[in-house]
């Protein structure tokens, strides 16, 4: 008898953190209450609205994942995709505040004013009020809708926070990084804050030190119990994970030790308990009977930062950059409600075509007023059909202009290449101004403390050069430029580049705002721009020029 428990502790130390069958009990990357026998509840009137659960991943690389090739195991993610629609064409911002004001508007940056970089934690600003959001018009057709991670899409003013953009409740941090246990963030020395809320609030009493990753998969976890599966749900999952500072619970370094790379090591654990934390939401769904009628997708936010432990190989370029390895990203559908089950999608799909197509799918309808970017894109992936989308618009910045040798002349007058921009038409993508890093990092590229820039290809460029063309069907890695052989397909790009130019709103990007500093918010990150003092600013003008107005008289009479 003791001999059997010794075998049977010793098959459970072999399993790889903490994981367990699908319908089993629960891992420890966020404990649910109870056991997860994984047995749906009893049948009853369910919705015809199918709940929605979005999980982004923070800087996940195209290659970190197990069905792309990936040193990391990821088993929960493996078999998601398998039983589902990996979309092998999708495409994202290369940067945070980008993608999710993207995903949440189903609008391109250069409509919402948020054509450059990101919103800092000390800039007034955020996704502009006058854009109706995805829970908005999931809320006006039933749905609850609840938020659970990262927001970064501004918090300036109260108006702007998670809760007034139409989720029902809100869990998580406001900026764009932070500590894993203690959700403290400084921006720049001297200017630190806390960076943890439950609604609009700060979350003090949830500061308990656990790791970030298991405390938001808890929540979701509460969620699902409490709420009747019987109405739809709306849950954004936004992982802190795999984003910088590198930090992991020591259990998950187990498999990942021959890793010499500190930063590719750290990486590793951390996506091993992401991967674990997206099984026990999916236990979660099953056990409290939302799983039959759920859709579930599955996305990185931008391109893995290979200086931070993340790979994309074998695409070009990385976070950050306008290069295949910035934009395209690991991403699936996983749903009962699929109907080629198990296939690969590789028509275009992008990060806008969300919003039109979970509003669809909720029965609810789009505002014939909302000019939208994105195309309703789920017969596409559910039935093989073809793409609608044959463009994607990767960005206009017109602030950054860093391609010294930039000029209208190499744009053939048509547009000034000394701006950054990127656009997809069909197989051709146009590349003008300065794209960002644009190595090619191979995996042998972690093999030392580095990353070893020795083991990097590059491409010595000619002295001045501002525009790019690539064949991606053909080319997927963009190694050879085609922008010399055909000057024609270039022209079109870049009139088309004009054309979106000319629906541009003026660029969003304010500087930053000395009352941010969390020492003046009771050292929390949060709200303050205050309504009432900006009108006490302009009522004390009005009564200056009052008196002002009075003073002249005097003096001309």
């Amino acid at each position: 008898m003791v001999a059997a428990v010794l075998a049977g502790l010793s098959l459970l130390s072999l399993l790889t953190c903490g994981y367990l069958a699908w319908g089993s009990r629960q891992g420890s990357a966020g404990e649910a209450p109870g056991n997860l026998l994984g047995e749906e509840p009893a049948a009853g009137a369910t919705s015809s609205q199918p709940h929605i659960i979005f999980i982004l991943a923070d800087d996940q690389g195209f290659r970190d994942v197990g069905y792309h090739g990936s040193e990391i195991r990821t088993p929960t993610l493996d078999k998601l995709a398998a039983e589902g629609v990996k979309l092998e064409n999708y495409y994202v911002q290369p940067m945070c505040t980008p993608s999710r004001s993207q995903l949440i508007t189903g609008k391109y940056q250069i409509h919402t004013g948020l054509q450059h970089s990101i919103i800092r934690p000390t800039q007034p600003n955020c996704l502009p009020l006058d854009n109706v959001t995805l829970p908005q018009k999931l809320k006006e057709v039933g749905y609850s809708t609840h938020m659970v991670g990262k927001w970064h899409l501004g918090f300036y003013r109260r108006e702007c926070m998670p809760t007034q953009r139409g989720f029902d409740s809100f869990f998580g941090s406001l900026l764009g990084s932070g500590d894993y246990y203690t959700h403290f963030k400084c921006d720049s020395p001297g200017i630190c804050g806390y960076d943890l809320y439950e609604n609009d609030n700060a979350a003090w009493d949830h500061d308990n030190g656990i790791y970030s990753t298991q405390m938001y998969t808890q929540k979701v976890q509460q969620i699902l119990a409490s709420h009747n599966p019987r109405k739809p749900i709306f849950l954004y999952i936004a992982y802190q994970a795999v984003h910088s500072p590198l930090q992991a619970p020591g259990r998950y370094f187990e498999h990942y030790r021959s890793i010499n790379n500190i930063n590719r090591r750290r990486y590793a654990a951390m996506l091993a308990c992401l991967d674990e934390a997206i099984n026990n939401v999916t236990l979660a769904l099953r056990k409290y009977g939302y799983y039959e009628n759920s859709i579930i997708i599955y996305s990185s936010d931008n391109g893995g930062q290979p200086m931070a432990g993340g790979s994309n190989w074998p695409l070009r370029g990385s976070k950050g950059t306008y290069w295949e390895g910035g934009i395209r990203a690991v991403g699936f559908v996983h749903s009962p409600l699929l109907k080629n089950k198990g296939s690969v999608c590789k028509e275009l799909v992008h990060i806008t075509d969300w919003f039109p197509t979970l509003i669809t799918l909720a029965e609810g309808q789009i505002d014939e007023d909302i000019q939208l970017d994105g195309y309703d894109v789920w017969e596409t992936i559910s039935e093989g059909r073809r793409s609608p989308r044959v463009d994607i618009l990767h960005n206009i910045d017109p602030i950054y202009t860093k391609a010294k040798n930039g000029s209208w002349a190499a744009g053939y007058g048509i547009w000034n290449t000394a701006i950054q921009s990127a656009i997809r038409v069909n197989h051709w993508k146009l590349l003008t101004g300065n794209p960002g890093y644009s190595d090619w990092v191979p995996p042998q590229a972690f093999s030392n403390a580095g990353p070893n820039r020795w083991h990097n290809e590059r491409v010595s460029w000619s002295a001045g050069k501002t525009v790019w063309l690539f064949n991606i069907t053909a080319d997927p890695y963009e190694r050879v430029d085609l922008s010399a052989r055909h000057p024609e397909v270039v022209k079109q790009l870049l009139r088309r580049l004009s054309q979106f130019n000319k629906t541009a709103v003026p660029v969003r990007y304010p500087p930053k705002d000395p009352r941010s500093n969390p020492k003046l918010n009771g050292g929390v990150w949060g709200p303050w721009f205050k309504e009432d003092e900006k009108k006490k600013k302009s009522d004390k003008g009005k009564g200056g020029n009052k008196q002002r107005k009075s003073k002249n008289k005097k003096k001309a009479s």
